[in-house]
């Protein structure tokens, strides 16, 4: 091996978000992470959702928190006012297939 081109390989404390710590070696002085086997739901056995730096609040916050029957509802409008765009013409005035499917 080459002398002096090896990063140094020192003992360091890890730090997990949960709080917990321990020691191991690597080369970079500090280890932070977001999720140890302290907190992971597959060695706890428990489920709990981990917000990270705020990301599960900003992806609400952009795209909305919906749930399934908020979904289906807005979908349901969205099929009702297509339906009702395409029976009425541009104008307004109901087109001949609205009218044959209104007297019928």
């Amino acid at each position: 091996m080459k002398e002096a081109i090896h990063p140094k390989y020192q003992e360091v404390e890890v730090r997990c978000a949960c709080g917990n710590t321990f020691k191991t070696r690597s080369t970079k002085p500090e280890l932070h992470l977001e999720i140890c086997s302290a907190c992971h739901p597959f060695f706890t056995g428990r489920q709990k959702l981990i917000d990270t730096e705020g990301r599960v609040e900003r992806f609400t916050k952009k795209f909305g928190a919906q749930t399934a029957a908020q979904r289906k509802t807005a979908a349901t409008v969205a099929k009702a006012a297509a339906k009702k765009a395409t029976t009425t013409g541009t104008k307004g005035k109901k087109t001949a297939k609205a009218k044959a499917d209104v007297t019928a």
